[in-house]
């Protein structure tokens, strides 16, 4: 792959919000402790991490269900507020991962090393234009193209002037500002990185063996359930990511709970024979591999 140019306003927006995140606990610590704080810091962390993982990715990268319009424009908004993108972009680089998993056209292509795709891939410009052909579906949804219009507008409203303002009401905007909007990006940075990163090189990989994409119970845990991730590469327009009543998927639980009230509907579920035709296939795969070794020895 060609060397590519530094992004330097990622490069230092990425890294001022890290230094704003750490000097939030100094904050917490020795300027001012409060309470209201914290709580709205847990608030918007829950609210952009589920914008991430059920909106960005289940419904518009992976269509697994549909929405309501409020929950989309809850999504659309707080997804802006999680910095990482609009939902169109987004899920383009996602659709391209997916597309060529492993390869030198994917955004966060494990090959070339694990901070690669956890975070470095975002240092460097990609001077090609977004293929809008590969989310033909997501160019027709006008709310789409709002958010994408008005991401960096969004972004900065939902992710730090409202917080402002809702910590005014108790007497600490800062703090509110430093909690709920850098230190809670941080770490819900650092939780979908790992997704690019930790899952496609740490777990088993029961339904396929053909790319790096593996099931992680750790990751899920950090990630609302993103973690079972060789589930997911295997069969990507399932709602779920953890098939298991066990699994924890808490987007899973998220979006199953919300059909019950008609804000989501179609969830699409993979069938428990194609499931179990995918572990035997890979049961039957590594049986043959022993054998395939010794005879080309």
């Amino acid at each position: 792959m060609p060397e590519r140019a530094y992004n330097w306003t990622n490069i230092l927006f990425i890294a001022s919000a890290h230094i704003l995140a750490l000097f939030s606990i100094v904050y917490l610590a020795a300027i001012q402790f409060s309470w209201a704080s914290v709580a709205l810091g847990f608030i918007w962390l829950a609210a952009s991490s589920i914008s991430i993982t059920g909106g960005y990715h289940r419904l518009f990268s992976h269509p697994s269900y549909k929405a309501h319009l409020g929950l989309r424009l809850f999504y659309l908004c707080f997804g802006a507020a999680g910095a990482q993108n609009s939902a169109l972009k987004w899920s383009i680089d996602h659709r391209i991962h997916h597309k060529e998993t492993d390869t030198d056209n994917d955004p966060y292509n494990i090959e070339r090393g694990f901070w690669w795709a956890h975070i470095l891939w975002i240092f460097y410009k990609d001077e090609r234009e977004p293929d809008l052909s590969l989310a033909r579906d997501l160019t027709l949804d006008p709310w789409v193209m709002w958010q994408d219009k008005y991401y960096l507008h969004l972004a900065i409203v939902v992710g730090a002037v409202i917080p402002f303002g809702l910590g005014s009401l108790w007497g600490d905007p800062w703090g509110a500002l430093l909690i709920a909007g850098f230190l809670r990006l941080i770490l819900q940075w650092h939780a979908t990185f790992s997704v690019n990163s930790f899952t496609h090189l740490v777990g088993s990989r029961p339904f396929s063996i053909d790319g790096s994409a593996r099931d992680s119970f750790w990751t899920a845990f950090i990630t609302l359930g993103e973690g079972y991730h060789n589930f997911h590469h295997k069969f990507q327009v399932d709602y779920r990511n953890g098939i298991r009543w066990y699994h924890f998927d808490p987007t899973k639980w998220f979006v199953w709970s919300l059909s019950k009230i008609g804000l989501t509907s179609d969830l699409k579920r993979t069938t428990r024979e194609r499931i179990e035709r995918a572990r035997a296939q890979v049961r039957v795969l590594r049986a043959q591999a022993p054998a395939r070794s010794q005879n080309s020895s």
